[in-house]
């Protein structure tokens, strides 16, 4: 499993965010190698966190060639005030299991390493 993290500062919204928003997650949820998202916000440092979880590169490489994607960031500057990617593997997951999430289907155990 892989995760996208993308980290921002929001500028002003406007409605063709809106139209590419909502066009890229019906596009990431359709793509079958999508296994879901959180999203976390800092308000401390006014920034916005949202994790994509794909079960394989190919998957979130189809998400990044997605054309409103590639509008969206060719124009994040109009929206962001700056942005920050982290592509990683999930190697482990561990819980103890109240809470549902996307990563629950990788290995893991009760308890930490």
């Amino acid at each position: 499993m892989y995760s996208a993290t993308f980290i921002f500062r929001k500028k002003q919204y406007d409605a063709e965010f809106e139209r590419l928003d909502a066009s890229i997650m019906a596009a990431a949820q359709s793509i079958p190698e999508f296994a879901g998202q959180d999203t976390w916000e800092n308000a401390a440092q006014e920034l916005t966190c949202v994790v994509y979880y794909w079960h394989s590169l190919a998957g979130l490489r189809a998400l990044m060639q997605h054309p409103d994607h590639i509008t969206a960031k060719q124009n994040y500057q109009t929206w962001y005030k700056g942005y920050h990617v982290v592509i990683a593997e999930v190697l482990r997951t561990y819980g103890d299991e109240t809470i549902d999430h996307p990563t629950r289907q990788i290995g893991h155990a009760g308890a930490a390493p």
